[in-house]
């Protein structure tokens, strides 16, 4: 039989919503709404369905006089990389001037890896739409060598059938700061602002050992368009916020004083003040931070998790100590973080025996195996620009494993964390520095939950000065590794999640969104999660390499409501199932 090509969509930043009605008030139903449940998809099986971004779930609507209503979920296209909108290209890449970068054949560099998206409307009900999202790389470039992209989206919504357009797009100015390094998930705050990230912050040992080579100047000179600068690593590894005026012009900022790690994403407690971190890569650690003041996360205290294990099952379940590392402004880390190196504030040992004679201690943080010794008078700049290295130092665990994003429930006060993979540190070594974590393997990966509550004292003694502290940290859903691969080419129970990355909460639904960024399904998919009935449904499935990302669930937005969701990475879209890979496909 001859090959034929599918010609679809790439990449695709899109949402899902039950077509021309609202879950919650439906105007030809207007009975409040009892329940939601989410009526399943099956797994991919045509070459066309494994090649493509679609949806064949349902949601069933029980309305507290008793009627049912069930509405297919639709799967819509909102903006694509490349496309041109109000003469602008989705998804380039600027240098710090607001220029396009070009390649060497002179065309726009574009991301193929549309991350976080957060629709937001300004002035309330009332005001315009707006939409920020992340790219989080581009072809051909590994983390932090060409300048990331962040963009504002100008959203228009049709009134009757609730469909989005974006109208206008604009990239977010970062030049105070040196550019956006590798943003990946995001949040919208409590307050309307948009939460981002700078993911895999760069290693600063390393950059200072051999500047030339780090992606750090690469980095800096992509974006200032300038071949002599070297960079500074230290400008990256921060949570970004961006605020959004009525006349729709973006401000960005990084809370420089929220310490510097591999942030996958935050969230913010129904305090206004109380944040947590999804800490993404080997060896890396759970945080919180405590702002000053609600609504302003510029200055706060910040603290890290010791895992103190009682079983080891499921995942494992722990009670959590949380440290102190310290108190801090944007203002005066940014001042550090502008003016230091990694050796103005680490004394290093190259070994173990110099290390143990002469006060060095062993931590492994980032899968990097060191001995360490703060340098007098450093401790506020270890804290806050080596916040992991730094935790370690003072005894927080850092042994998670591909810790991903964190999403609050608020009725339940509960905090949800994702583990993409439940392996490495959070096994029992012998052979590492310390060994809290000692939970069974699960390389599928799971979702836990963690209880706030308030009254909590750190390990010092002192109290916590927030009514929303996690205290204990236990399984909540996960995959299944097989013990061999199936006939589809799953390494895990297509059944269950695997590789979970994203996640999202709906309130009204009492729902749990799971996305999939892995490759222990043959295609990624999203779930739905109830934390009631602990139902879980497949309801999207992505293109075959592609993640599912940029997950965000809006209950009410004028009447309607939404899951954004988008795909990242394709790597064989419209040639599967023996069709020859995109790597096998003939050059022109």
């Amino acid at each position: 039989m001859k090959k034929r090509k599918i010609l679809i969509p790439l990449f695709t930043l899109a949402i899902i919503f039950p077509s021309a009605t609202n879950v919650f008030a439906d105007p030809l139903k207007p009975a409040p709404v009892k329940s939601v449940e989410f009526i399943g998809m099956e797994a991919p099986n045509s070459v066309l369905e494994k090649s493509k971004m679609y949806s064949e779930a349902s949601v069933l609507v029980t309305y507290n006089d008793g009627n049912q209503k069930t509405i297919p979920l639709e799967y819509k296209s909102l903006l694509q990389p490349g496309d041109t909108i109000n003469g602008k290209i989705v998804g380039a890449a600027y240098d710090a001037s607001g220029k396009i970068i070009t390649n060497a054949e002179g065309q726009p560099i574009i991301s193929s890896a549309p991350d976080s998206n957060t629709l937001l409307s300004v002035n309330g009900k009332s005001g315009k739409l707006y939409m920020v999202n992340h790219y989080e790389s581009f072809p051909g470039n590994s983390i932090g060598n060409m300048p990331e992209a962040m963009f504002l989206n100008t959203v228009e919504q049709n009134k009757k059938t609730g469909e989005l357009t974006v109208t206008d797009i604009s990239p977010i100015d970062f030049s105070s700061y040196g550019g956006i390094w590798t943003p990946c998930a995001g949040s919208l705050s409590p307050w309307n602002t948009h939460l981002g990230s700078e993911e895999y912050e760069p290693d600063t040992k390393a950059h200072e050992a051999n500047p030339e080579k780090s992606s750090v100047t690469q980095f800096a000179r992509n974006y200032y368009q300038d071949d002599k600068i070297l960079g500074n690593p230290y400008m990256y590894g921060y949570v970004p916020e961006v605020s959004i005026n009525p006349n729709g012009t973006a401000k960005a900022v990084k809370h420089f004083s929220m310490g510097r790690l591999s942030f996958e994403n935050v969230k913010v407690a129904p305090d206004n003040r109380t944040v947590y971190y999804g800490d993404d890569g080997s060896y890396t650690m759970a945080f919180m931070y405590v702002a000053d003041k609600e609504k302003d996360l510029s200055a706060g205290t910040l603290y890290a998790a010791k895992w103190i294990q009682k079983n080891d099952q499921n995942g494992g379940s722990a009670d959590l100590e949380w440290i102190k590392l310290g108190h801090a402004t944007d203002a005066e880390i940014k001042n550090l973080a502008e003016n230091l190196t990694f050796s103005d504030i680490f004394e290093t040992a190259e070994n173990a025996e110099f290390g143990e004679k002469n006060g060095f201690e062993r931590v492994k943080t980032a899968g990097r195996d060191e001995w360490l010794k703060v340098k007098p008078g450093m401790e506020k700049a270890a804290a806050f620009l080596e916040s992991r290295r730094y935790g370690a130092l003072q005894g927080a665990t850092s042994e998670f494993n591909k810790m991903e994003t964190v999403e609050m429930n608020v009725a339940d006060n509960k905090m949800y964390m994702t583990m993409s993979n439940i392996s490495g540190g959070m096994e029992a070594n012998s052979n590492d520095p310390v060994d809290d974590i000692q939970v069974s393997k699960v390389k599928a990966g799971g979702v836990y939950e963690m209880s706030l509550t308030d009254s909590q004292k750190d390990r010092a003694g002192e109290k916590i000065d927030s009514d929303y502290v996690a205290n204990e940290m236990t399984g909540l859903v996960f995959g299944e590794d097989l013990a061999s691969k199936d006939a589809a080419g799953n390494t895990a129970n297509p059944e269950k999640i695997a590789s979970p990355d994203n996640i999202a909460y709906s309130e009204k639904m009492r729902t749990l969104f799971i996305a999939e960024d892995g490759k222990m399904h043959h295609n990624n998919y999203g779930w739905s999660y109830n934390v009631d009935t602990k139902k879980l449904s497949r309801i999207i499935s992505a293109p075959n390499g592609g993640e599912v990302t940029g997950i965000q669930a809006i209950d009410d937005l004028n009447g309607f409501t939404y899951l954004m969701a988008g795909s990242q990475g394709p790597g064989n879209v419209g040639y599967l199932d023996g069709l020859p890979s995109l790597a096998d496909k003939p050059k022109k």
